[in-house]
């Protein structure tokens, strides 16, 4: 009988019952809140629910999924990381060496039509000043003594574009990669909570009842130049964005082509598909316990909220100012949309717009925007580069 309970004892003993912490508990905690939200509120689950659930698998002691320790030095054993690693710290290799976020650049571009910021170049406008979260999140950085590097990393959350901020950070500041992706991912599939507010508080319900009138429709050729000229103006000034404004670039070319269905249907379907199941995978999977929750990692999260906030309230200001300047003909809601969480701000545009005025229909209008803050944020990136890279 000794024995038997001996057994259950070693058994025990070797479980991960035995072995959690009061980190795994709090993190596998808000795993479950962030599940919750990705199905039952439907706040992004493309993105909110393989993140929660990696973040979930990573908290779950001894599974031997995924190894930070791996991650934390200067130079990657990738040998070791092959050998010894769980499955997780193989797939997050690709978040290292930032092959994950060019492709989903890729899909992007494809899946983008970038005929609204055509129709509408003042649209350019708003997504620059959507991009005023990551100048004044770097200000505020750099006055709490973070380095040049690190501040730039935390200040490009406030572009909410999960990929850009994974390939920046992993050339600026690779020990922060962990929080800030978490950070920046988190706050895109938060979207449809954080932004209504600040948009409500910002315009008044004249404005956001404004309904604009449709727009031009551009021309093949036009669509068919602009990815080139895109290309090739924004890398000869910033040849350090290149990974990133290539693949976004190639990817809406094989889009607006025509010539291409295969590769256009395989980069918006397919392989961004794959591509975001692994990233937000092991973004989430980044998020331990015993690293996580540490006082510098959440004020780091935090900072990126406040980054996020500004670049929101920056592009609701352009918005403002333009509706001034065209006498009320533009809704000032779809200046939020310059943020580049594509489509994402955009649908948060229409639904604010909608709850003021039932018969507004601004999708396609702050598609505008949101797409400019597609190529705003990989050029901001590209700037804290040439500045901080070294």
């Amino acid at each position: 009988m000794n024995s038997f309970w001996d057994a259950v004892n070693e058994l025990f003993a070797s479980s991960g019952f035995a072995n959690l912490t009061w980190e795994s508990l709090v993190m596998i905690g808000i795993a479950g809140i962030l599940i919750y939200l990705a199905i039952v509120k439907e706040f992004e689950p493309l993105l909110l629910l393989p993140i929660s659930f990696g973040m979930l698998l990573a908290n779950l002691p001894l599974g031997g999924l995924m190894h930070p320790e791996f991650y934390n030095t200067g130079n990657i054993d990738y040998l070791m990381v092959l050998h010894d690693g769980g499955l997780l710290d193989v797939l997050y290799l690709g978040v290292k060496l930032q092959i994950y976020p060019c492709l989903i650049f890729l899909g992007i571009g494809a899946m983008t039509d970038f005929g609204p910021l055509l129709s509408r170049p003042s649209s350019l406008v708003m997504g620059a000043g959507a991009q005023f979260g990551i100048a004044t999140a770097f200000i505020i950085a750099i006055a709490l003594g973070f380095a040049p590097n690190v501040a730039g990393s935390i200040a490009i959350i406030g572009g909410a574009d999960g990929p850009t901020a994974i390939f920046l950070t992993s050339r600026l500041a690779p020990e922060y990669l962990a929080p800030i992706a978490i950070a920046a991912y988190s706050y895109m599939a938060l979207i449809p909570l954080i932004q209504p507010p600040i948009m409500r508080l910002l315009t008044t319900k004249k404005e956001r009842e404004i309904v604009m009138k449709e727009t031009r429709t551009p021309s093949k050729v036009e669509r068919i130049c602009f990815p080139i000229l895109v290309a090739v103006l924004v890398i000869l000034l910033l040849p350090s964005v290149a990974p990133l404004i290539g693949m976004l670039m190639l990817g809406n070319l094989f889009r607006e082509a025509g010539v291409v269905d295969r590769l256009s249907d395989t980069a918006q379907n397919a392989l961004i598909n794959i591509v975001t199941i692994f990233l937000s995978l092991t973004v989430g999977a980044t998020a331990i316990g015993k690293q996580f929750l540490q006082a510098q990692t959440l004020f780091i999260i935090f900072l990126g909220l406040v980054a996020f906030g500004f670049s929101t309230v920056g592009g609701l200001l352009i918005g403002k100012l333009m509706c001034v300047l065209t006498g009320g003909k533009i809704n000032p809601l779809i200046g939020s949309a310059g943020v580049s969480a594509v489509p994402m701000a955009a649908r948060v545009s229409q639904v604010e717009g909608q709850k003021a005025n039932p018969s507004n229909f601004l999708l396609m209008h702050a598609m505008g925007p949101n797409v400019a803050g597609v190529i705003g944020s990989a050029v901001a990136a590209g700037v804290l580069l040439s500045l901080f890279g070294g």
